[in-house]
């Protein structure tokens, strides 16, 4: 596998980004990786290999770069949890889809990528994201996942729900049961909106789950949700991106 640790000039400053992806003598198709909350750590490396390792240039950028350098959350801190909620509240749906814009500049000049085949997937706080640049980057994105994202359909002019209607991939929303920052009632909205759009895509609730369930390090870590965690997004990139 290739491995860099870059940054990237966005023109809002400089995004740490983890690229990874297989020796290759084609364009591969780009898959970024949006941080949770807790921040762009090993964890989330390793997952980026895991992807990359089933055929893709895979772009994982440090999302507060506005504010800090770098951030990893102190689960047993309280003091680090105030902080990264106040970093969260830092990051928006459009920053996001802008800062792709570099990733894709990035991609361009690299032989190893192919950026005009994209694929989104999110988590938490950046679940959101990967449905609102699916919209923004309709021309590029062609499959995008939330996995227990929140903030889907909310009463904001940036609310995920209300772009729907532009987005031309294929879309997947993966809900916990057991939620504190998203409702079931939420996600139902959103699961309607997507009929009303004709968006093409489907909500899939985790019975008995609780968020954070496809990360090891989080106490409501469950393998077999995240072994289906990890089936769907892989199927749902390979049909589309490949």
């Amino acid at each position: 596998m290739i491995v860099h640790e870059i940054h990237i000039d966005t023109g809002e400053g400089s995004m740490g980004t983890f690229i990874v992806h297989p020796e290759t003598d084609a364009p591969l198709p780009v898959v970024v990786f949006l941080m949770d909350a807790p921040g762009k750590r090993p964890l989330l490396h390793d997952m980026a290999r895991r992807l990359a390792e089933n055929g893709y240039y895979v772009m994982l950028p440090h999302l507060y770069y506005r504010v800090t350098d770098g951030f990893i959350l102190d689960f047993a801190s309280e003091e680090s949890r105030a902080e990264m909620f106040g970093l969260m509240m830092q990051v928006g749906n459009a920053m996001v889809a802008r800062d792709l814009e570099a990733l894709f500049a990035h991609a361009e000049s690299d032989p190893s990528a192919d950026p005009a085949v994209v694929g989104a997937v999110g988590y938490c706080m950046s679940g959101p994201f990967s449905m609102y640049v699916a919209a923004e980057h309709s021309d590029r994105v062609r499959a995008a996942a939330s996995w227990y994202g929140v903030r889907l359909h909310v009463d904001t002019d940036d609310s995920p729900h209300l772009r729907l209607g532009e987005i031309t991939g294929e879309i997947y929303v993966g809900a916990a049961e057991h939620d504190d920052y998203i409702s079931f009632d939420e996600i139902d909205r959103f699961e309607a909106a997507m009929t009303a759009a004709g968006a093409n895509g489907r909500v899939e609730k985790y019975w008995g789950n609780h968020h954070g369930f496809a990360f090891s390090d989080r106490p409501a870590y469950d393998p077999e949700a995240d072994a289906r965690h990890w089936d769907i997004t892989l199927d749902l990139f390979a049909r589309n991106l490949k």
